[in-house]
């Protein structure tokens, strides 16, 4: 129901112009609020159009660390996986849990070495896997950063390796006897750092190469651990300067070779074999 009010005072004619009027000017600002409606639309419109197209990012998810990558670490060309102690505490693990009765172990004569194993999966790895492992207890040990050209590496099963030292004799803690054979290398003062599938790679340059999409050389120098992990990450476009720095010789270095990318999947060239981890 519609209630009109009207005016006592005025005639019946002069009420109804009235309500004409005042519903002509109400059209009339119905008009002007749809045009303005559309005008805003229009401009709105426009104004979208100059926006920049989102783009969905994806977030990486953290990847899940192995067990292996609390040691040094490689996967050598023929894909056995190699461990190797950071300090005094990790040879002893790495000896003592890790090394089993078909695994390699490496070392040198020299104090401040690390310990070395080759994970063999009870499979005999071939002479390019026992130098690589050579190497990398070579470039980790105290001889790199006392600038040595070289240094003696010898091997031995597991075995051999002893907590028991000789009569009136003393081991410290990360150090262990040898008894038996011993089978030397002469090893290479050069490694690498690459990107891998699994992250950043550190190790002997045959087995970094294989193992990654690109890779950098390095061999004893003057630059600093951290400079050179900053020049590095630069280089290969990923990884963390602290990941790089832990895949580092322990002393000062320099980058000889940089990057180069390796063959994709379809690309003609020698296949990758895969790398298996007991």
């Amino acid at each position: 129901m519609i209630r009109i009010l009207l005016d006592l005072k005025k005639s019946v004619e002069q009420n109804a112009s009235a309500y004409f009027e005042k519903a002509k000017k109400a059209r009339q600002k119905a008009d002007r609020a749809k045009e303005a409606l559309v005008k805003s639309e229009s401009r709105l419109e426009r104004f979208n159009r100059r926006l920049p197209e989102q783009k969905t990012v994806e977030l990486k998810r953290p990847r899940k660390k192995e067990w292996y990558e609390r040691f040094r670490w490689f996967y050598s060309s023929e894909g056995f996986l190699v461990i190797g102690g950071r300090d005094a505490t990790s040879n002893e693990i790495v000896i003592k849990k890790h090394a089993e009765k078909d695994d390699i172990v490496f070392h040198t004569d020299m104090a401040g070495s690390p310990f070395f194993v080759i994970k063999t999966c009870k499979r005999q790895p071939g002479n390019a896997t026992l130098q690589e492992a050579a190497d990398a207890t070579a470039c980790y040990s105290r001889a790199w950063k006392l600038g040595l050209s070289t240094t003696d590496v010898f091997y031995v099963s597991p075995e051999q390796v002893s907590k028991t030292a000789k009569s009136g004799e003393s081991l410290p803690h990360g150090a262990f006897m040898i008894y038996g054979k011993t089978t030397y290398l002469k090893p290479e003062m050069r490694c690498a750092v690459g990107l891998t599938e699994k992250g950043i790679m550190g190790g002997p340059v045959t087995a970094v190469a294989h193992n990654s999409k690109s890779h950098v050389v390095v061999i004893q120098g003057e630059d600093k651990p951290s400079d050179c992990a900053k020049r590095i990450r630069m280089l290969l476009c990923e990884g963390d300067n602290d990941e790089i720095i832990r895949s580092l010789p322990p002393g000062n270095c320099k980058i000889i070779e940089l990057p180069a990318k390796r063959l994709d999947k379809g690309d003609k060239g020698k296949p990758k074999e895969k790398t298996r981890t007991c």
